[in-house]
């Protein structure tokens, strides 16, 4: 089965920059919205940002200005530039796609990268 695979995670020092990428294991249909949500230990996971496929986005408030989220659709994948990180952005990041699958619309997730934001 295809799968999302995120990549870019790390340490990095408060107000360094990370980028995230996400992109499918092999061929899969893509026909709604990309996206990244984020879940720290003893949190609810929660949306960080999400494009959608005319290229809108929306952001938690949390990190607009901050970060950037990106979508190419002919790869069918989607990155999450990350700038002026805060110790409160530590958490798994998980990319998410609505996909066609089997003539079903299902959301894809990845297996999760971490980010850990600390001096």
């Amino acid at each position: 089965q295809v799968q999302l695979v995120e990549s870019g995670g790390g340490l990095v020092q408060p107000g360094g920059s990370l980028r995230l990428s996400c992109a499918p294991s092999g061929d899969i249909v893509v026909i709604g919205a990309m996206g990244w949500y984020r879940q720290a230990p003893g949190k609810q996971r929660e949306l960080v940002a999400t494009v959608f496929t005319g290229g809108r986005t929306n952001y938690a408030d949390s990190v607009k200005g901050r970060f950037t989220v990106s979508r190419d659709n002919a790869k069918n994948t989607v990155t999450l530039q990350m700038s002026s990180l805060k110790p409160e952005d530590t958490a798994v990041y998980y990319c998410k796609a609505t996909v066609l699958s089997g003539g079903r619309v299902l959301d894809y997730w990845g297996q999760g990268t971490q980010v850990t934001v600390s001096s």
